[in-house]
């Protein structure tokens, strides 16, 4: 459900300072939100252009400003084991710490904020839409939240006092101190795994760093959040079963056989448009690297009607969630168990 989208005209007294940076010399700013930790003159922004350097002071341009708010199933972003069927409020600013080539949301991420439309909405406004519209909680995704941080950590706070669950789809791009303090409010987080080699993240995305992702996923699992992983398959650039195999043993290995892990199929897109959309037989062929390297939550996602849309038993193989793309058409989870065979089911159900 897509919320009627009002223009507001941007008031520069009204941005907010940002958060997690330091003052250089010479009017300098240096943030430390996320890995690129990016210096900043006067005047000038940091990569993701939505954070500027005035007189020596470090704001957010976009505090208040959502440019996409959505009324989305919480499959679709996606958390495949966290009060399925739910409605989640969903949010996004423009603006981004990544230029992946193949943003399925570029739209929102790769524009300046004063080139894009948006809502005038304050974290009190968030939450009240959000019990308005009966959702269980307020989802940041489509873009990355790193870059509207404060945004989302007062957010998080209000939702959290009201009964509220709070969500983050990221890229895993935060530094380990924003990061471990926005914790403290978060109830799940899906984490973009874009690829497993140095060389794709920086060609496709360009310019990311897999290393920092991989200590991101340990410090999100490490907290207790619950944590889902996803996986968009791009034919010839990040699709070699060597490579998702060496992916999922550090799945694995690093954060266990319980986090569920979706491969999501590719559809051209931003700067990939002449590639082909993922053939359905590399995701099946994904998700059963992944199940002989221990993982036992493995769905394939952007397949409607796909067999693997649904969860299954790693015990007694039944199905325990049936869906059809974002529906939930059957859940034979009860009180966190198989009702089948009563095996325990990762996940957070009630």
């Amino acid at each position: 459900m897509l919320i009627p989208l009002i223009l507001f005209c941007m008031v520069p007294q009204e941005f907010k300072e940002a958060m997690y940076y330091k003052k250089l010399e010479d009017n300098l700013v240096q943030c430390g939100l996320c890995f690129r930790r990016c210096v900043i003159p006067d005047k000038g922004r940091g990569f993701c252009q939505v954070r500027e350097n005035r007189d020596g002071t470090l704001y957010s341009l976009v505090y208040g400003r959502p440019s996409a708010v959505h009324i989305d199933p919480i499959e679709k972003e996606p958390v495949l084991h966290f009060f399925p069927g739910s409605d989640i409020f969903c949010i996004a600013t423009a603006g981004c710490s990544m230029r992946c080539k193949f943003c399925q949301n570029w739209h929102i991420s790769q524009v300046k904020p004063e080139d894009i439309e948006f809502y005038e909405m304050s974290p009190a406004d968030i939450v009240k839409q959000a019990k308005k519209h009966k959702c269980i909680g307020i989802s940041h995704t489509y873009s990355e939240p790193t870059v509207f941080y404060e945004y989302v950590l007062d957010i998080s706070k209000l939702a959290r006092k009201q009964g509220f669950k709070n969500i983050v789809h990221t890229s895993g791009v935060m530094n380990p101190e924003p990061l471990k303090e926005l914790l403290k409010y978060l109830d799940a987080v899906t984490v973009d795994l874009k690829g497993f080699t140095e060389k794709f993240y920086t060609t496709a995305i360009p310019d990311g760093s897999l290393k920092h992702v991989l200590n991101t996923l340990k410090i999100i699992k490490a907290s207790g959040v619950w944590l889902e992983i996803v996986n968009l398959v791009i034919p010839t650039y990040n699709d070699s079963p060597k490579d998702i195999k060496r992916m999922t043993r550090w799945i694995y290995e690093n954060l266990g056989p319980d986090v569920p892990v979706h491969f999501s199929r590719f559809f051209p897109s931003y700067k990939f448009k002449n590639l082909p959309l993922t053939p359905i037989k590399t995701l099946e062929k994904a998700r059963a690297i992944a199940m002989e390297q221990g993982l036992r939550y493995v769905t394939v996602g952007n397949v409607p009607g796909h067999k693997a849309n649904s969860t299954f038993c790693p015990k007694c193989g039944k199905v325990l969630i049936k869906r059809v793309h974002f529906a939930v058409l059957k859940n034979n989870i009860v009180n966190g168990k198989c009702k089948f065979c009563g095996e325990k089911i990762a996940g957070v159900w009630e």
